[in-house]
C-alpha cells in the first residue's frame, strides 16, 4: 500500500491526524526536499527513509524512478508513505505517481496537505481573498515541464484576484515584466515568502515592479511563494507570525496564538 502524504507547509503542527497516524506506523518514508525535519520527526524512527529531494538543477532521483521506487518498495510488501510538501495534488506530481501505482496494480491513497499557497499567504498575513479586494485566487507554476514560462498572461494580469506562482522566483523578473505587459499596474502589491510557517519565515514585500529588485538585492534563492495582488497590502497588518510580540513565543504554542 502507498500513501501519497501532504506534509504541509513546514508547521509540523499543520500535518493533518492522518498525515501524522500513517507516518507513525509507515515502513517506509519516500520524502521530497520540501519536507520539514520536524514533519519527517513524526515518521516512525525504524522506517526506511529515502530522500528523493527536488532542487533547481539538481534532482536525487528523476520522477521515472521515484515511480518505480514506490512500486518497487510495495511490491517488497512494505506499506510507504510518499511524503511530500504542502499537498500532493497541487503542483506535487501526486497525480503523475497516482497514474503510475495504478498502472502497476498497486493499491494507493491520497492524504491532503495544507498547500504552500494557503500556508505562507495565512503565515505571512495576506488573504488570498477578501471581499474588497480580491473575489478570486490563481494557483500557478512559474516553472513548467517544457522549462519555460509561457502563461497565460492575459488572465493572470487581471484586477480583482489574488495570483500565487510556485516555482516561479527564477523567472520573476520574466513574470514581472509580463504581468505589467499585458496590463497589470505597476503598483500592484507583491510579496515573496520563503520558508512559509516555520520559525525563520522571511517575507519580502514590494509591488511588481519593484519586486525582482528586492528579491535579487536580498540575495534570496528558492525555494520561495509569489503572491501578487491588492491584499497583499494587509501583510504589516495582519502578519501575526513575523510580528514583534509573538517572536518570544514557544514555536510549539505559535499555532494557537
Amino acid at each position: 500500500m502507498v500513501y501519497l502524504v501532504g506534509g504541509g507547509p513546514g508547521d509540523p503542527e499543520l500535518l493533518t491526524l492522518k498525515a501524522a497516524r500513517l507516518l507513525a506506523s509507515a515502513e517506509a518514508v519516500v520524502y521530497d526536499n520540501l519536507v520539514s525535519a520536524a514533519v519527517l520527526a513524526h515518521a516512525n524512527p525504524e522506517a526506511q527513509r529515502i530522500y528523493v529531494g527536488k532542487k533547481a538543477g539538481n534532482h536525487a532521483l528523476p520522477q521515472l524512478d521515484i515511480n518505480g521506487l514506490l512500486v518497487s518498495l510495495a511490491r517488497e510488501g512494505k506499506t510507504v508513505v510518499r511524503l511530500k510538501g504542502g499537498d500532493p495534488y497541487i503542483f506535487g506530481r501526486g497525480g503523475e505517481e497516482a497514474e503510475a501505482l495504478v498502472d502497476a496494480g498497486i493499491p494507493f491513497e491520497v492524504v491532503p496537505g495544507v498547500t504552500a499557497a494557503a500556508g505562507a499567504a495565512a503565515y505571512a498575513g495576506i488573504p488570498l481573498t477578501h471581499r474588497d479586494y480580491a473575489q478570486s485566487c490563481f494557483f500557478v507554476t512559474g516553472h513548467l515541464k517544457d522549462e519555460s514560462c509561457n502563461l497565460d498572461w492575459p488572465t493572470l494580469a487581471r484586477s480583482g484576484q489574488t495570483l500565487v506562482i510556485y516555482m516561479g522566483l527564477t523567472s520573476l523578473p520574466e513574470i514581472s515584466r509580463q504581468l505589467m505587459l499585458h496590463g497589470m499596474p505597476p503598483d500592484t502589491p507583491a510579496a515573496c515568502v520563503r520558508k512559509a510557517s516555520l520559525p525563520d519565515q522571511q517575507t519580502l514585500t514590494g509591488t511588481i515592479a519593484s519586486l525582482p529588485s528586492i528579491v535579487r538585492s536580498e540575495n534570496i534563492k528558492p525555494p520561495a511563494l509569489l503572491i501578487i495582488g491588492k491584499s497583499v497590502a494587509l501583510h504589516e497588518k495582519l502578519a501575526w507570525h513575523e510580528h514583534p510580540q509573538n517572536q518570544d513565543v514557544p514555536y510549539c504554542q505559535k499555532s494557537a496564538t
